[in-house]
């Protein structure tokens, strides 16, 4: 069996019937898509100002933005490249996202002197518009909806 066209050119693959996992880039994809892409050059750049210019601080704040930063990225691949196995990295991102928003908000409401600055998920995103919170609920949703469906 010869090797699809897609695949050889390195576009993302995508399922017979055009909604499956290598569309997750595509249509309300396409939207995440655009978000986590703004997100990744908004956290990493802030945090490596923050880093470089002011890490004694509040060093834990600007790692923590660095990180956010990096699954942001990560996701933006993910979403980008498309296929099963980066509906599978996005899916554990997305998850890992969405802990560590709920676990920093959380944790910056209980102690907030334990962050003297903000981090992109403090107080569960409310610097950016609590965005930091609902993305990773709507890449869960929108992932799990564009799985490829399971032959029988």
């Amino acid at each position: 069996m010869s090797e699809p066209a897609h695949e050889a050119s390195g576009t993302p693959a995508a399922s017979e019937d055009g909604a499956g996992a290598g569309r997750i880039g595509r249509g309300p994809g396409r939207l995440l898509l655009s978000l986590y892409g703004v997100f990744t050059v908004a956290a990493v750049s802030r945090s490596l100002v923050q880093m470089i210019t002011k890490f004694h601080d509040a060093p834990l704040a600007y790692v923590l933005s660095a990180v956010a930063g990096l699954v942001y990225a990560v996701i933006t691949v993910a979403l980008w490249r498309g296929g099963e196995a980066a509906r599978r990295v996005a899916l554990v991102c997305c998850s890992a996202e969405l802990a560590g928003v709920l676990a920093v908000g959380t944790f910056t409401l209980v102690d907030p002197s334990a962050f003297p600055d903000a981090t992109v998920w403090s107080d569960f995103g409310i610097g950016y518009l609590f965005l930091p919170l609902l993305l990773p609920v709507a890449g869960l949703l929108w992932l799990r909806r564009s799985a490829r469906p399971q032959q029988p």
